[in-house]
């Protein structure tokens, strides 16, 4: 007597393991958020001017802080007056409602992102995904001057 294997199940079951692997490579790409840099200056081209009533600061400090004020801090300039520095946290409810509410005043903010040595690297991830978050369109990475340091430390918030 002669055995018929049927092999209908084990190509059934073939697809169904490639579909699966299949389906589960698509949920493993991971999403990246595009950052596009400036091209560095070649030649004496002034650096861009931004008016003190459209700036916004805000500072990442340590223990997840985000330190924020309106306006440039220029202590050179006897006409500015200096900032009035606040605190608040990365949440929906903390800076996300402060850029919000400054967009409403200001319909075209300039938000100036400095961040501090204590400050920790999923500090600018949220702050980044903050700016996508709340649609800003101009913002900046700049380097933090010790002016901003130093307000810092005198707030001792």
């Amino acid at each position: 007597m002669s055995t018929k294997i049927d092999m209908t199940p084990m190509v059934d079951l073939a697809f169904l393991l490639l579909t699966f692997f299949m389906l589960t490579t698509t949920f493993a790409k991971p999403n990246v958020m595009q950052l596009t840099m400036p091209v560095k200056k070649t030649d004496d081209v002034e650096d861009t001017k931004i008016k003190n009533s459209q700036a916004m600061t805000i500072l990442l400090g340590k223990d997840n802080k985000a330190y924020y004020y309106y306006g440039m801090n220029t202590p050179t300039d006897p006409t500015v007056p200096k900032p009035e520095l606040k605190v608040t946290n990365y949440s929906a409810n903390g800076i996300r409602q402060i850029i919000m509410t400054r967009q409403r005043q200001q319909p075209e903010p300039i938000i100036l992102i400095k961040a501090t040595e204590d400050a920790k690297y999923k500090n600018m991830v949220d702050i980044l995904d903050e700016m996508n978050i709340t649609n800003q369109k101009k913002y900046a990475l700049v380097k933090i001057p010790q002016v901003d340091l130093e307000l810092i430390k005198e707030s001792a918030l």
